[in-house]
């Protein structure tokens, strides 16, 4: 058993904080928590983490530990092999945990290695986050993200690779429910792939077996037919329409604002350290209106929750999988307070990818996911970047300032 001191504890939720408080934790689970002195610790290693706060691991609840675009399209080969994209991965996942990190989210990789490394990872062969991995993304012949293997145009085709994957070991599903910019000869962002009613046959597969299914989706026809299917988890939710000049600035269509919030449908906006360049890369403005758009969508009562998208460059901009924490901060250039957006880094974050029971709060029988940083990030949120510890199921595994010759993401 380990005995965490801290000054301060964050459990989780905004009203809940602890002074002189202390974690025990028993194996992979917390055993309690509570101000010092309150736990019966006898025989645990004490570790006093002075000038730290305590709080919950946080979640990415968007990531691709393997993107890879280097895809022939009439062999569909890639020039990378799954050897070479599998130590890419876990080098990704090694990096995610450096930042914080200790449960992700992968929406979409090839040939099912992201539940190779989980396994791995949960093994302890590999040194990383727990992962919620999609495999391959469901999309239309030719649509968007194509190159990962998940092709289907109807009904029974969605249903096919909705099962091929699950049986592979998928933990949720991810549909494509419209283009997106990462494939230039596929659809454009505003084009719905699917309708609600092909998006509901994986919504359906995947709740059979207990799973959630999240939908990328950035045209308002897109959005809102992921609404109706019932999915857990909307990605991007940029409301792109056609002949706009950008993806990410646009206007939000309020009724379908205001049908997400009344179907408790959770919000992944992908915000990301590649955003602070919106500006630099499509024109003054777009920074601005993607904040703006932010706070209408909080106001109107929709749960926004935390995930970067890492794995790849926007238009020359590294997306680091290591950034986590300059996305954060976007939240607080929307107006969040430090507690509401640590709020949505953990708590929501976990509940949105079904992981609300096991991890994403400081609570006796939950995973001992959590994370001690240099200074209080209710009063400065930039005090997440300063970890002294992160650990995952009880294990301690920080490791920073540990980088390697080239990037890990896949530059254009």
């Amino acid at each position: 058993m380990k005995l965490l001191r801290a000054p301060k504890l964050l459990t989780g939720r905004p009203d809940e904080v602890l002074l002189d408080a202390e974690v025990l934790v028993d194996g992979e689970l917390i055993k309690g928590v509570g101000v010092r002195g309150s736990q019966d610790a006898d025989g645990a290693e004490l570790v006093e983490l002075e000038g730290c706060t305590l709080m919950p691991g946080m979640v990415d609840a968007h990531v691709h530990l393997g993107f890879d675009r280097n895809v022939d399209p009439l062999t569909k080969k890639s020039t990378e092999t799954d050897s070479h994209l599998l130590l890419r991965m876990a080098e990704n996942a090694r990096k995610l945990l450096s930042a914080g990190v200790t449960t992700a989210r992968d929406l979409g990789g090839r040939d099912f290695l992201e539940v190779e490394l989980r396994d791995a990872i949960e093994a302890g062969l590999a040194v990383g986050p727990h992962l919620v991995v999609a495999t391959r993304p469901i999309t239309n012949t030719g649509g968007h993200c194509w190159y990962m293997g998940g092709e289907a145009d109807d009904a029974e085709s969605i249903r096919r690779v909705a099962r091929e994957n699950l049986r592979a070991g998928a933990d949720c599903l991810k549909v494509m429910a419209t283009g997106g910019t990462m494939t230039p000869v596929g659809p454009p962002t505003w084009h719905a792939q699917f309708g609600p009613g092909q998006i509901r046959v994986a919504v359906e597969e995947a709740a059979m077996r207990g799973k959630l299914v999240a939908a990328h989706a950035h045209g308002t026809a897109g959005i809102k037919n992921a609404t109706e299917a019932g999915v857990r988890t909307i990605e991007h939710c940029s409301f792109a329409v056609e002949g706009a000049p950008t993806p990410f600035a646009r206007e939000l269509d309020m009724d379908v604002v205001a049908s997400i919030a009344e179907r408790g449908v959770y919000v992944c906006p992908t915000l990301n350290s590649a955003a602070w360049h919106l500006d630099e890369r499509y024109g003054p403005g777009t920074f601005d209106n993607l904040v703006d758009r932010l706070a209408k969508m909080r106001a109107a009562g929709v749960k926004l929750i935390a995930g970067t998208d890492c794995g790849f460059a926007i238009r020359g901009v590294e997306n680091r999988m290591d950034a986590y924490v300059r996305g954060l901060e976007l939240f607080a250039a929307a107006g969040w307070d430090n507690a509401s957006v640590i709020e949505a880094a953990t708590t929501l974050a976990a509940q949105a990818i079904g992981l609300g029971e096991v991890t994403g709060s400081l609570d006796a029988g939950k995973r001992a996911d959590l994370i001690a940083v240099r200074g209080d990030p209710l009063a400065h949120l930039a005090d997440l970047h300063n970890l002294e510890l992160v650990m995952v199921s009880g294990r301690c595994v920080t490791q920073s300032q540990v980088d390697t010759a080239g990037s890990s993401v896949w530059l254009p």
